[in-house]
């Protein structure tokens, strides 16, 4: 079943993106500039959705872009839309994924908005409409840096801060381009896919979904490690059983700031305030959680007042009696977009080549430029692989999987290797002999800081 989930693709999927990228292609040039083509393009979009109802407002506005009138409603409009193509290929591909697996999913349940919840949202929909009318290619330093003061506004209320943290993202990409008239290729899906999300995010009275408590035993079966050169996060996937005798998937992330030169191992170093989570990872063990906040769309906010370590537990073994029967997540509106799928998924039986894994006639991509330098997980041991736990993703029109941890066979000896394996250190002696170097560093930054904090 899942071989055929990964073997066929949606109807009506490729064209889709064919009406996202004539939206995308008319943000490159601009809004200002729309010639024959692009306008036929924006116009074919909003006939897409000729039935809908979105079809009077999309038409709308489009209408009053191509006649040169650009307001913020107009972009919301078509963010919107854009995000309802996006989510429309999010659910075929993973609804067909579901089905594949014999995996359940929650349904989603509209919060209501709180049209007090953030203010000063108007300057980032200003910086975000001039964007659109100039276009990236129009885009050069001054532009790219009109966003700061939006920026560092919303910083200062706890509600702005998710668009505040993609807004400075965001600019930082177009500032590092700038000028970007003389780029020879745009990332013009992604920077489409930034704008749009950040001007729904934007938008007064935004819909946020509320945490309840969840109590349980909670397994942790892989860590996900995302390195910036600011930040280091872990955003573990696991199966918590509740009281109830229900299994459901849920995530768990946690953060710190870091320098750039703290990078590998030594990043574990910055979760210090995470022992428990950490002592999870690294020891393969059960956590009793209680009270522990959990969103609808499966996210369990970390708490370590919260949590109490449990005995050991084989992530593998949990997979093979708990994975398939899971009730997964509702998926968040915002999330509906194919580049966000990350499904935990055991595979087994297959055929483990350098780059790829061949299930039963089904070759399966390796994304090997996610396995991360904090872990032992490598390339090779991948290639030698008999059982893989990972996240399958969908990217570049394809399905590949990210590994987690695998079950290998080198030198006819069987190997077992996590991304969390080293979360409370290196267990492999050339890594901790680097990591001890590198923790050095750390220790003495740590100190500083401290110093500079008491003056």
């Amino acid at each position: 079943m899942l071989a055929d989930a990964l073997r066929t693709r949606p109807d009506g999927l490729d064209e889709a993106f064919t009406l996202i990228d004539g939206l995308d292609d008319a943000l490159v040039h601009g809004l200002a500039r729309i010639d024959e083509e692009r306008a036929a393009a924006l116009e074919s979009f909003a006939a897409a959705f000729t039935g809908s109802p979105l079809a009077g407002r999309v038409a709308d506005s489009v209408g009053k872009i191509l006649a040169g009138t650009v307001t913020d409603d107009h972009l919301a409009v078509l963010a919107g839309a854009r995000a309802a193509l996006t989510g429309a290929a999010h659910d075929a591909l993973l609804g067909r994924l579901d089905e594949g697996l014999g995996r359940s999913r929650a349904a989603w349940s509209a919060p209501a908005g709180d049209p007090g919840a953030v203010r000063l949202l108007a300057g980032g929909r200003s910086w975000l409409r001039e964007l659109a009318i100039a276009g990236w290619r129009g885009v050069d330093h001054e532009l790219a840096g009109g966003g700061a003061r939006a920026v560092q506004a919303l910083l200062a209320e706890p509600a702005g801060r998710r668009l505040a943290v993609l807004l400075d993202g965001f600019a930082a990409e177009l500032r590092s381009a700038s000028p970007i008239a003389t780029l020879d290729r745009i990332p013009v899906r992604r920077w489409a896919d930034l704008w749009a999300r950040a001007v729904l995010l934007s938008q007064d009275a935004f819909p946020t979904a509320a945490a309840a408590p969840a109590d349980g035993r909670l397994l942790l079966l892989g860590v996900d490690l995302h390195e910036h050169p600011t930040v280091f996060r872990a955003q573990a996937h696991g199966l918590l059983e509740t009281p109830g005798g229900e299994v459901r998937l849920v995530r768990v992330s946690v953060a710190a700031a870091k320098v750039d030169t703290i990078s590998g191992p030594s990043a574990w170093r910055m979760l210090s305030g995470f022992p428990i989570f950490r002592e999870a990872l690294a020891g393969q063990r059960t956590v009793e959680v209680s009270g522990m906040p959990l969103t609808p769309a499966g996210d369990l906010l970390w708490d370590e007042s919260r949590a109490v370590p449990g005995e050991p537990a084989d992530p593998f073994a949990a997979a093979r009696v708990r994975l398939g029967g899971v009730t997964a997540p509702a998926v968040a509106p915002l999330d509906r977009h194919p580049a966000a799928i990350a499904e935990p998924v055991l595979l087994e039986g297959y055929t483990a080549g350098p780059e790829s894994l061949d299930l039963g006639g089904v070759t399966l991509a390796v994304d090997i430029d996610r396995l991360p330098e904090a872990g032992p997980l490598t390339p090779a041991l991948v290639a030698a692989s008999t059982a893989c736990l990972g996240l399958l993703r969908w990217d570049g029109g394809r399905w590949s999987v990210q590994p987690l941890a695998v079950q290998s066979l080198v030198r006819k000896k069987p190997v077992v290797a996590h991304t969390g394996d080293w979360a409370l250190g290196p267990t492999e002696a050339r890594a901790a002999k680097a990591e001890a170097v590198a923790g050095t560093a750390v220790d003495v930054l740590r100190e500083r800081a401290g110093r500079l904090l008491r003056r």
